[in-house]
């Protein structure tokens, strides 16, 4: 009975060896997981981190067409000549009721903003008969346009060189 016992213990033990060194593995593998998803947020805002205006459009109706973003430095053509008179434009897709402008590399100074949802793509703000537009449409510092386009005075805001988060809600 001893011998067959012991053929047992020495049967055993490289069994509990083998599951020792899997568990182990395991618990390594979760280890480095757990410590790559820690990471994966700063990775994936690393953008949002680099110094220039950073917009986020909400209240986009659907997911058609694209949202234009134009950053302008002047009243010159602000807003209606956004394509041809904006420093910089940014023609991005929708997600998700959503879109996100990065402007990065900008020089400090006096900006405004005016975001178009283009949805049928024609590179302008489509109105009805009265001027009315059909398409939606924001500016910065939220200015409502009542009769007309708002001035860029009163769209326009300080931009220091560091990172400046913007949000913009569009209106139909």
């Amino acid at each position: 009975m001893n011998t067959s016992a012991v053929r047992k213990v020495a049967v055993a033990s490289p069994v509990k060896a083998s599951e020792r060194k899997v568990r182990m593995g395991i618990s390594c593998m979760v280890f480095w997981a757990v410590l790559v998803f820690a990471n994966l947020s700063d990775i994936a805002f690393a953008e949002s981190l680099c110094p220039g205006i950073h917009v986020t459009v909400l209240n986009i109706r659907n997911s058609t067409g694209n949202v234009a973003c134009a950053l302008f430095e002047s009243s010159v053509g602000f807003p209606a000549e956004y394509l041809s008179s904006a420093t910089n434009i940014m023609v991005i897709k929708i997600s998700r009721a959503r879109a996100r402008c990065d402007f990065l590399d900008i020089a400090p100074g006096t900006y405004a903003l005016a975001v178009v949802h283009d949805e049928n793509m024609n590179g302008k703000l489509d109105t009805n008969w009265l001027g009315i537009p059909t398409e939606g449409y924001g500016f910065s510092n939220d200015v409502t346009a009542l009769f007309g386009a708002p001035s860029f005075s009163a769209a326009s805001f300080l931009y220091n060189g560091q990172n400046l988060d913007l949000t913009i809600g569009l209106h139909y």
